[in-house]
């Protein structure tokens, strides 16, 4: 009987250290497995934008005078030529040589505009030449299979671009013609009626340059205004273009003719652009959280059809991403398992529940996956998210969703 306690005694205490011992021994680490995938793999660069109305003109007053209340409200359509502010100029000894003199200076600044802006027809007009040559023997080579699909459609594009950069600078020639126009007849009436020879007080019509929608009243009240001072501003809201401002380090990486989705902008649909111009010169703008930064405007072109986003108006926020490249065929992995190991990338692979660090060469790197160029084959499940606790050798185990 004594035998049989110290036998039953013998046994408890075996369990008990057993327990004890495992209680002890190291556990595995729960982690979240995701797999290597091949696939299309894009490369975006995310960032808010805002819409603007491709060509604004803003009216301003060609002399100085009392204007007369104006009526026309944001949203009403003026054609070419329609009066939009009445001025009644300063009486005759009030019309000075500072008045002349800012008279004359306009005139001369309104010239100086012109000859840009006929500078600037002229070289869209020779890009646009060139681009449509460029079309014309990309064409003939893809007949003969020397060019791909891809090359042709970006010669299309650069036609596109071309010609909607050609429109622009007529639509600003214009103007500039108009300004000259204006900025002469004021000096010549004012110096009419500061020799006599025609009598002050007579009210001065305001006209547009260019058929459109009023965007903006400047000043709507009866005032009094100086050479110069803006009154309204005129455009065509059909004719959108979005603005978005990216750090210059991805401001380098964006082409004219790149691919735009734009989401979140009030509908569900996502809408498509194309970028027309990425801006030479950086700004400084502080972020949210204080830091001073340097960036640059990317000027994106609507290419979806206008019924889709007719909606839009002059300001609106949109979500922009501009994909600087698309790949067919890649080997990815999620972005959120890598981590660096010196001035290398490294991923830890789960093997045998164990875990494995290996040292990845990576292509491309986005804002979800990246693309390894060696290291890893398709079908290999990497930890994402490794924390302190995950190191080489270390047993794992899949944590259950």
């Amino acid at each position: 009987m004594k035998t049989s306690k110290r036998i039953l005694l013998i046994l408890l205490g075996a369990l008990f250290i057993g327990v004890l011992v495992w209680s002890f021994r190291p556990q595995p680490v729960l982690v979240e497995l995701a797999e290597v995938s091949e696939g299309p793999f894009e490369q975006t660069i995310e960032e808010d934008g805002k819409t603007r109305v491709r060509e604004r003109y803003v009216v301003s007053a060609p002399l100085a005078g009392k204007m007369q209340r104006i009526t026309l409200k944001a949203g009403d359509s003026v054609k070419e030529g329609d009066t939009v502010a009445v001025i009644v100029p300063s009486a005759p000894a009030l019309l000075d040589a500072r008045t002349e003199r800012e008279l004359g200076e306009r005139v001369g600044s309104s010239e100086a505009s012109k000859q840009r802006a006929s500078a600037e027809v002229a070289r869209a007009r020779a890009a646009l030449d060139k681009s449509a040559a460029d079309l014309e023997r990309a064409r003939k080579l893809a007949q003969r299979n020397f060019v791909s699909a891809a090359a042709l459609e970006q010669a299309e594009l650069t036609v596109k671009l071309n010609q909607r950069e050609l429109e622009a600078a007529k639509y600003g020639e214009q103007a500039a013609e108009f300004e000259v126009a204006v900025a002469r007849a004021a000096l010549f009436r004012m110096q009419q009626e500061a020799s006599g020879k025609q009598a002050g007080g007579q009210q001065w019509e305001v006209r547009t340059p260019v058929a459109g929608k009023v965007l903006k009243v400047l000043q709507e009240s009866e005032f009094a205004v100086s050479v110069g001072t803006p009154l309204l501003e005129i455009g065509q809201p059909a004719e959108l273009e979005v603005v978005v401002d990216v750090l210059s380090s991805d401001a380098v990486q964006i082409s004219p003719g790149a691919k735009v989705l734009f989401e979140r902008w009030g509908r569900s649909e996502t809408l498509e652009g194309v970028v027309r111009r990425v801006e030479p010169a950086a700004f400084t703008k502080v972020s949210a959280l204080g830091v001073e930064e340097q960036r640059v405007n990317v000027i994106i072109d609507l290419s979806s059809p206008a019924e889709r986003w007719q909606t839009l108006g002059d300001g609106y926020k949109v979500d922009a991403r501009i994909i600087t490249a698309s790949l067919d065929k890649t080997v990815k992995v999620p972005v959120s398992a890598l981590f660096r190991a010196g001035d290398q990338w490294a991923v830890f692979v789960a093997s045998e529940d164990r875990a494995a660090k290996r040292i990845v060469k990576l292509s491309r790197r986005g804002a979800m996956e990246a693309v390894v160029q060696e290291g890893l084959k398709v079908g290999e499940k990497v930890i994402v998210h490794p924390g302190d606790s995950v190191s080489d050798d270390k047993e794992i185990r899949e944590r259950q969703k």
